[in-house]
């Protein structure tokens, strides 16, 4: 719901249980009132007396009395007695960059913009549009906020109008400005690098600038695009919290600012770090989404909110609900020593357990032997694949299997055939030694005829063979933040034009083979943004498939974003990446709270082991409706305790999945109970615990809980409830 009292210039914004109310104050200035529980209509005029005539006072049409550093604003300007960080500069022919915006008018329409060539929500109840226009210069700024009635995620951008005749430069440009009242919040965030990513991280919000963000080009292992602002003690089941989540996939930058009032501001869009964007007269720049989220009943609810709309809203609508492929990849069976017949070992291998995709990774094409040559080659390795491609898809066919293939189609390698023909197809200066990572250099992706070269030269690998599943791979960040098709003053454009360059091309992919099933990845989950998830339904969580350590990758993941997201896949044993041996069965129990898969060599399993797997198959086949569609409750914290415990719920709070997991052994533990609580059940349902043989509601079930398995090192559990029909 959007309404504006036109005679009190109050907008209220209303979702499923939050308000947002703003005014336009006697002097023109769009100020922030409320944002949080759901409030009624009429209480925009209470607001207004308290907050909205205060700020009045102090901002005034006489200049000489302004001081907008006191107000609560929904964009903010530079100068005019202003000094919290800006959200745009706006650099003039003269130099000048001083800002201080006013209500120009307003729109309200049903439904939601498209925003041309980048991620954003695709559906939603109503807009609102309002445009303000700047005292100093020919700028307008045209405020956006999408609301969904059933949801309680508010969708905010902005678009910056060059409506004169003179060139400006756009030297910052963030989305959105959030003003809470007060400071007394904790802020999480979400930390890691590769192969521990997205690690939960609460710390207080102190005066001054907190900032959170990525100058590397992608959203990054380090720092996830977001972060949720708690007060104190709230925690999974209750407690007010705040999230920010960008809909982007490159630098970006997210600020929390507490002033000398202790007041907070939150803003944060494109980073803008080296950032600039030349806009001649009529032209338009569009910022990144972000999806703001209110909860008042605390974490829990904030995430299973985000699923919903990443689900609903963001991911592409023909594959967000849809039966995730159950896949074999042959990166750690074989890396890049493989042959037909090693491919053809782990294809037999597959058969009968209930794999219905083999996916080919790394070193099929070119030369590539190891990862320092033929990167933006796509052609065939002839010397490894003399046949091609077919004879490992007629292999699958016969056993009733798809075929998948990896690409990497951002980066390329020094030794190759496209940069032997193209050197300045690559970032960076031509007389400057460039930066490697894993020994390849970055595509070019502002310049439009590199993104049509690599848009070709996948097409036609996916044209002439029958492919149904691709893994697109990134696995360096960007530091050569030059582009030799850009001209001098067009240089700070580099690292949007880029991300904007990935879009397209993926838009582009996808939208030409829809029958393919494309899965995001970077380096594991260097990449795992809603922005990306507009494109592809599901990313490659981590690199590190440990029984142990996938607990809190996941764990952390599924605060921001639906576990039919999370691409988890069961590796073998010791893991490659910590060493550790941990149980079959527990590997499978937490790969399956995900789009499940598998990592290992299925040609030198035991008879026990094929057995093992061929009931997680047939097991999470009977349970993926609730990935795809339920409710996630956080039940056990691997950060603090010696379990980990997810539940899965359906809508209807008939059936739930629960998986746990015991990472130490204690002796004598039968001595000490530990009881766990099931939330999310109906406190009113008579429920059923296989294979416990328990039977109880949901009333006790949430009060009392459950005894806890005693397990050996990393043993788990998988409890199947389901509601009984009396």
């Amino acid at each position: 719901m959007i309404k504006f009292d036109e005679k009190k210039k109050i907008f209220h914004l209303k979702g499923k249980s939050y308000s947002y109310v703003m005014c336009v104050g006697s002097a023109g200035y769009l100020q922030h009132l409320y944002y949080g529980k759901a409030i009624g209509e009429k209480d925009g005029s209470y607001l207004k007396e308290c907050v909205g005539n205060s700020q009045d006072a102090v901002c005034g049409d006489n200049y000489r009395d302004v001081r907008t550093n006191d107000m609560w604003c929904e964009y903010s300007s530079y100068g005019r007695c202003d000094f919290h960080e800006p959200c745009v500069l706006i650099e003039r022919t003269d130099g000048a960059v001083m800002s201080l915006f006013r209500y120009l008018s307003h729109t309200i329409s049903k439904g939601t913009p498209v925003v041309k060539g980048m991620p954003h929500i695709r559906s939603g109840d109503s807009t609102l549009c309002i445009a303000l226009r700047d005292d100093f210069s020919d700028a307008e700024i045209r405020l956006y906020y999408i609301v969904s009635e059933n949801s309680d995620v508010l969708v905010r951008y902005c678009e910056i109008v060059n409506t004169g005749k003179n060139t400006v430069k756009l030297t910052k440009a963030f989305s959105f400005v959030l003003d809470l009242p007060d400071a007394d919040y904790d802020l999480m965030r979400f930390e890691g690098n590769q192969t521990y990513e997205r690690r939960p991280e609460v710390s207080n919000i102190a005066h001054g600038i907190t900032r959170l963000q990525s100058l590397r080009g992608a959203s990054s292992h380090q720092i996830n695009p977001f972060a949720i602002l708690l007060k104190k003690n709230t925690d999974e089941n209750i407690g007010e919290c705040f999230g920010i989540q960008l809909i982007y996939s490159g630098s970006w930058a997210i600020t929390m600012e507490e002033n000398n009032c202790d007041t907070l501001r939150v803003q944060g869009g494109i980073n803008d770090t080296a950032f600039s964007w030349i806009l001649s007269g009529g032209e338009c720049f569009v910022t990144p989404q972000v999806a703001l989220c209110y909860s008042s009943q605390g974490l829990g609810n904030l995430s299973r909110e985000y699923a919903d709309f990443i689900r609903e809203r963001i991911m592409p609508s023909s594959r967000a609900f849809s039966q995730r492929p159950i896949v074999v990849n042959n990166w750690e069976a074989t890396y890049f020593d493989f042959t037909y017949e090693k491919l053809f070992a782990i294809i037999d291998g597959a058969s009968g357990l209930g794999v219905d995709t083999f996916v080919l990774d790394d070193g099929w094409f070119g030369e590539r032997n190891w990862d320092d040559v033929s990167l933006g080659d796509w052609f065939i390795n002839k010397s490894k694949l003399p046949d091609g491609l077919k004879p490992i898809i007629e292999r699958c066919k016969r056993h009733g299997m798809k075929f998948g293939i990896w690409f990497e189609p951002e980066m390329i390698s020094e030794e190759s055939e496209l940069y032997r023909a193209h050197p300045d197809w690559a970032l960076g200066k031509a007389d400057n030694n460039p930066s490697r990572q894993r020994n390849q250099l970055v595509l070019d992706f502002a310049n439009p005829n590199v993104v049509d070269y690599v848009f070709n030269a996948v097409s036609d690998v996916l044209s002439n063979n029958d492919i149904s599943y691709v893994k697109w791979d990134m696995n360096r960040s960007l530091s050569e933040f030059f582009s030799p098709y850009l001209p001098a003053d067009r240089q700070g454009e580099v690292a949007h034009r880029y991300v904007l360059g990935v879009y397209a091309l993926a838009a582009r992919l996808t939208a030409t083979f829809p029958e393919v099933f494309f899965e995001g990845c970077a380096s594991g989950g260097g990449r795992f943004d809603a922005g990306m998830l507009y494109y592809f339904p599901q990313i490659w969580t981590s690199d590190n498939t440990d029984g142990y350590e996938r607990t809190r990758i996941q764990w952390g993941t599924s605060f921001g974003y639906p576990v039919s997201a999370m691409s988890c896949h069961v590796s073998g044993c010791p893991n490659h990446q910590t060493e550790r041996t941990t149980p079959l069965t527990t590997r499978g129990a937490i790969a399956s709270l995900g789009a499940t898969g598998y990592e290992l060599d299925l040609s030198k399993l035991s008879e026990s082991e094929r057995e093992e797997i061929k009931k997680q198959i047939c097991d999470y086949r009977k349970i993926e409706s609730l990935v795809l569609y339920g409710d996630l409750y956080r039940l056990c914290n691997p950060y603090n305790e010696n379990y980990f415990a997810e539940m899965l719920v359906s809508k209807n709070k008939k059936r739930a999945y629960l998986v746990g997991e015991q990472f130490r052994a204690t002796p004598n533990g039968h001595f000490k109970e530990k009881y766990l609580k099931l939330y999310g059940l109906d406190d009113n349902k008579i429920y059923k615990i296989e294979p416990l043989n328990v039977k109880a509601s949901g009333s006790v079930l949430k009060s009392f809980g459950v005894p806890l398995p005693h397990l050996s090192d990393y043993g788990s559990f998988i409890w199947y409830i389901d509601e009984i029909e009396e």
